[in-house]
């Protein structure tokens, strides 16, 4: 029993305090040009390396610019922190962004990772029956809500004839998700990792399937419009920052989960699995990518999950 709490209490270490970051910042939604606000998600082990190294800060100085990081629990919490201005820049995954378009969040899509289709995947107890995604029909799912794996769920169910409205949705953060998982009170986990890896690794979760053949899971750049209209030059310095930290993840898997663990509240073999699953690389938006992001826009309002049809290439940085 104590090693449960001591999982769960990581755990919930590792999603702290979306509701703590995203008003106390809320005021200063006018554009500062002195002061860089970046959105993050602890599982976002790029920028938790650079936010731990100090490296844009001392890149930043020079120009005058104060850098403050706001944790967010997942990308949904991101997405509205940029939503109600408190934060200039971002890093979340494919979904967030379609479900903060369609809010009318004010924001560009600035880059993007190559997809990364094994770290999220539908996981159940090690003891589960459940041996297919078909079988899901009439479970009880946890997920986050508006998040990449709310795209794989839907994706996943209708590759296997089940329909959306056939499973209970939970919709609960990481770290409810997993105590909800672990009592028994869900069937099903759709989660990213490190959480996944956590899962697998700490309680013996098994994966039902991941997102390879059904979804792409591409994590992207995002800037608030004003900002990435008058600093383009931090945009690309972050950017740029954040392809050289992911290059050298990707080359040193077992230092960077070194690094990350004491951060993470998790075990360097999770790590390790997790940054496995992660291609390397920072590179500038397309017309391919925002197509596929158009996909899910389409999925999400058939299934009611935004309340409008939306353009995802009205999200694209006008070309000068």
């Amino acid at each position: 029993m104590h090693n449960q709490k001591t999982r769960r209490h990581l755990l919930a270490g590792l999603v702290a305090s979306a509701a703590a970051a995203l008003f106390p910042f809320a005021a200063q939604a006018d554009y500062n040009p002195k002061l860089l606000r970046i959105g993050y998600q602890k599982s976002a082990s790029t920028l938790v390396l650079i936010k731990s190294q100090g490296t844009l800060e001392k890149q930043l100085a020079p120009k005058g610019i104060e850098v403050k990081w706001v944790e967010f629990p997942a990308g949904p919490q991101l997405l509205e922190g940029l939503n109600v201005g408190s934060i200039d820049f971002g890093y979340v995954g494919e979904a967030p962004p379609i479900v903060a378009q369609a809010a009318g969040a004010e924001f560009y899509y600035v880059g993007y990772e190559l997809p990364a289709p094994k770290a999220e995947a539908i996981l159940v107890p090690k003891d589960s029956p459940i041996k297919s995604v078909a079988e899901l029909k009439g479970k009880r799912v946890a997920l986050n809500k508006g998040s990449n794996v709310h795209y794989l769920l839907a994706k996943a169910l209708e590759k296997n004839g089940v329909k959306y409205s056939e499973i209970t949705p939970s919709f609960l953060a990481p770290a409810d998700a997993r105590a909800a998982f672990e009592k028994g009170a869900v069937d099903a986990w759709v989660i990213w990792d490190p959480f996944t890896a956590a899962a697998e690794k700490q309680i013996g979760a098994r994966v039902l399937v991941n997102g390879e053949g059904i979804v792409n899971n591409h994590q992207f750049y995002l800037a608030e419009r004003e900002f990435a209209a008058k600093r383009p030059d931090v945009v690309k310095l972050l950017l740029d920052e954040s392809n050289k930290q992911a290059q050298w993840v990707e080359k040193n898997i077992k230092a960077a989960a070194a690094q990350l663990a004491p951060i993470q509240g998790l075990p360097v073999e999770v790590l390790e699995l997790s940054l496995s699953r992660y291609p390397a690389g920072t590179h500038p938006i397309t017309e391919a990518v925002l197509g596929e992001q158009q996909k899910i826009a389409d999925v999400f309002n058939e299934l009611k999950i935004i309340p409008k049809a939306i353009k995802t290439r009205d999200a694209q940085v006008p070309k000068p």
